[in-house]
């Protein structure tokens, strides 16, 4: 088993949700089981896919769990873009979650590439 506190793709992404819940905080109220609740659940997903790809004992498994983070990480982009142009964050905020999930997606990228080969 890998130990997922050591992949930097999971430490990314662990910051990116711990980021997503600061900035939903000031979404309204009536959002809380709208896009709040979504965007809450698609960041954290992509460092839990990470975790449980990590404790598969193929390295096909893995890969898998990780497409899986990465589809989230996607999701997580796009209420992140649905969330600005409601006008639930402001260009700043938006600017450096945006780059976090950017930065997060490489390196899940990377990882991905390098499991399959392994596979």
């Amino acid at each position: 088993m890998r130990d997922f506190r050591k992949i930097k793709a999971w430490m990314l992404a662990d910051d990116l949700a711990v980021a997503v819940y600061e900035v939903s905080k000031r979404f309204p109220r009536e959002e809380i089981y709208g896009i709040t609740g979504q965007i809450r659940r698609a960041a954290s997903s992509v460092a839990a896919n990470i975790v449980e790809g990590a404790s598969r004992e193929s390295a096909k498994d893995y890969a898998h769990f990780l497409q899986i983070a990465r589809g989230s990480l996607a999701e997580t982009q796009y209420f992140l873009h649905l969330a600005k142009r409601l006008g639930y964050l402001d260009d700043a905020q938006a600017g450096q979650v945006e780059a976090l999930a950017k930065e997060t997606f490489a390196c899940l990228h990377g990882l991905i590439l390098a499991v399959r080969k392994e596979a």
